[in-house]
Parts: structure tokens; sequence; C-alpha cells
């Protein structure tokens, strides 16, 4: 039987409560999916700040549990049969804490599926639209001369938010049963698009009206508050 001192990674993060799920992450759209996920459904777990800044993802210790070197990144020490589980990419992480606290995977085999495809559809859709319209609006694609590449993805975040908004038309949440995965996964990064990216005027956001009011639903709640300010920069 293994346990977390098997994992390189617990020798740069040690764990000081081995017996929780170790998440190692940043506040990114992708990296609050986990720790909103987990406030939600109440697991112990033990935030490690993967810093940017000084390359922590790009680290040996960080690769050898994620080779991708993206965040967030997860251990549970009491995964499938009691054996430790290593987990890397967002979707797959929301998926298995949902299953593994049996919530927010919708009410029923239809509503999980349904649950499943709007998360698929942020990780192809939502999450690489936003970031590269977050990349030639704000940081250093913003000095190119030629606008055609930002008002691409201007204009498939309008298209992809028009898809949002229609299905929220008449319900709360994206599953008609209430709040899921397909929530969480989404909220970080239509919050970022209009705060951090300061997009909100350029994709014209508030003519969402429904994705404005599910948005404001969703940073309502003291779990996804908590959620996107861990792990602590401090």
């Amino acid at each position: 039987m293994s346990d977390l001192n098997d994992f390189p990674i617990t020798a740069r993060w040690p764990a000081r409560h081995p017996d929780r799920i170790q998440l190692y992450s940043l506040t990114t759209p992708n990296g609050v999916k986990a720790s909103i996920m987990l406030e939600e459904t109440g697991l112990p777990y033990e935030a490690h700040l993967v810093d940017f800044a000084s390359d922590d993802q790009k680290s040996p210790a960080f690769l050898s549990l994620n080779p991708n070197g993206k965040i967030p990144a997860m251990i549970d020490p009491d995964g499938p049969g009691g054996e430790p589980l290593a987990l890397f990419e967002s979707g797959a992480i929301l998926l298995y804490l949902a299953e593994k606290s049996g919530r927010f995977l919708g009410e029923g085999p239809v509503e999980r599926w349904q649950a499943i495809q709007w998360v698929m559809f942020q990780m192809s859709g939502v999450g690489p639209m936003f970031g590269q319209l977050g990349f030639f609006h704000k940081f250093a694609g913003k000095e190119y001369e030629d606008k055609r590449p930002r008002d691409r993805y201007v204009a498939e975040a309008k298209r992809l938010l028009g898809v949002m908004d229609g299905v929220l038309a008449d319900r709360e949440w994206f599953l008609a049963s209430g709040y899921s995965i397909a929530d969480i996964a989404m909220l970080g990064w239509v919050n970022t698009l209009t705060t951090f990216y300061g997009a909100r005027e350029l994709v014209g956001f508030d003519e969402f009206g429904n994705v404005a009011k599910w948005l404001e639903r969703g940073l309502a709640r003291p779990a996804v508050q908590r959620g996107l300010t861990i792990p602590s920069k401090e």
C-alpha cells in the first residue's frame, strides 16, 4: 500500500494533513474549479500554492504529478479501493469529486450526462476562447496592430455567451434540477472575462442578461466566494 510520501511532489509541498486531499493550484479560472468544488462538497483538503511567478508549474516536483505542467492537480490519499489517486485536468477533478461526494452531478443518469456535456462545453470552448481573448485584450497580444485575432475571439466569446444565455432563459442553473459541476466549471471563466480581463464592454456582456444573473447567483454562494481565493498567495 502506497502513501503520500511515495509522490515526489510532497517533498516540495509537504502535507501537513496527509489524510486530506492535497490540492496543488492557483486562483486562475481553471484552478478555482477545484477549490470551489472542494468548498462546496466539504471534503477535507489541504491547498498548496503553485506560484507561476516562480515557475513552480515547471518544476520537476510538479511535473512528477502533472507532466503537462498545468494546474490544478491533486492527490486523494483515500482514492478508489483506499489507495492514493493522483489526478490532473480540472474537468477530470470535477467529475471525480462529484462522484466521490455524490453531489453536483444532477438527478439521475440523464442529468449526469447533461452535466458532463456542459463541462466539456466549457473545456473545449469557453476556457480556450475566453483565454485567447484575454491574451489579445489584456496581455501581450494587445500590442498587436492587427486586431483580427482579437476580434475573432471576441466574436466566438459572444457566440458562446449567446449559447449560455439561451439555456439559462428558463432556469437558474445549467441543469433543470439545480446547481452542478456545469456551473462550477464556468463560473471562474465568466467572472474572469468580465473582471480580470476587463472585457465586459468588449463582448457586450450586459446584453446577455440571463448569464449576468446566473453569474450574480453563483458569486453569491459562500463556497464560491471562498473558493475564488484558494490557495492564498500569502
